[in-house]
């Protein structure tokens, strides 16, 4: 099967420098094995969106010199997609509605879902959506972090995958797209790993391929957050950065050398690409560069 990767970022902020290690690591890793490399932007959860934000991430995404293959799709239209998959659940028999709130399972001690609400099999009003995990572990290996096991149903119980307030959750929207895509391989950030047993969990259920997964190390701040918009990461600044690229593929552990730092971002990738090392990835977080991992 030929290789075909994915970036799929949130409109909830610009890019960062965390988002540009996920987007050189499947850029890389895709085209260095003569696949293509789509891009999605994953926009639904329009409560936390930052307007403009889309728009902004194809601006640097471009600056920075990724070309992407194909349609860039939105997730905000393929709603229908989303409801086609519950439909297929729910006659399979794998879904109950769930109306208890988080305070109500607060009181049990724990957020894991216990099971109140697993006899109610048809739709209910002001309700979630629950897909009902079955017992046994879920094992992959993930091609930086090695073999991962979980046991869904004990580790996280049954997870919601349309929201009350009518948003479809991340974990079906994301096995379903990638389906959709044909995505076979995912690259990104190890914030990801322990979603990936319950994305097998509905690949199964909806009879869909698993793709290989390959975690990638957090970008730290100096204080061990991780690099994210909510923790104020600094924007990917346009026109693009040389350094940065080079500091991405360092971070990756490719080893470039420090003649090629003033090299375009274009000319950093392609010798990315052709020196693309996937075993030389840390299976550890690392601390950003200074400058970049400063708070405002």
């Amino acid at each position: 099967m030929s290789y075909i990767g994915r970036f799929a970022p949130t409109p909830t902020g610009p890019l960062h420098f965390g988002s540009l290690i996920a987007a050189v690591a499947s850029y890389c890793d895709a085209r260095a094995a003569g696949g293509k490399w789509l891009l999605r932007m994953e926009d639904l959860d329009p409560p936390r969106e930052m307007p403009g934000a889309a728009r902004r991430i194809i601006e640097q995404i471009k600056a920075y010199g990724f070309e992407w293959d194909g349609e860039l799709i939105f997730q905000s239209n393929r709603l229908h997609a989303y409801h086609d998959a519950i439909a297929t659940l729910q006659g399979a028999g794998h879904l109950f509605w769930c109306s208890c709130s988080r305070s109500e399972l607060a009181r049990n001690g724990s957020l894991m879902y216990p099971g109140h609400c697993r006899e109610f099999k048809s739709p209910r009003r002001d309700a979630a959506v629950r897909v009902r995990v079955p017992q046994g572990s879920v094992a992959f290996t993930d091609r930086v972090f090695g073999v991962q096991e979980e046991d869904v149903a004990e580790a996280v119980g049954d997870f919601v995958i349309l929201r009350r307030d009518g948003l479809f959750a991340y974990q079906l929207a994301v096995v379903v797209d990638d389906a959709f895509q044909g995505v076979t391989d995912v690259v990104r950030g190890a914030d990801l790993l322990d979603n990936t047993a319950r994305q097998i969990v509905l690949q199964n259920m909806l009879g869909l391929p698993t793709p290989r997964y390959l975690h990638l190390p957090l970008a730290l701040h100096a204080d061990g957050s991780k690099l994210s918009k909510q923790t104020f990461a600094k924007e990917l600044p346009t026109p693009a950065e040389s350094l940065l690229v080079w500091q991405a593929l360092t971070f990756l552990g490719q080893q470039p050398s420090s003649g090629l730092k003033t090299r375009s971002p274009r000319e950093l990738l392609a010798w990315g690409i052709a020196n693309w090392l996937p075993e030389n990835i840390p299976a550890r977080q690392g601390f950003v560069p200074e400058a970049e991992g400063e708070r405002p």
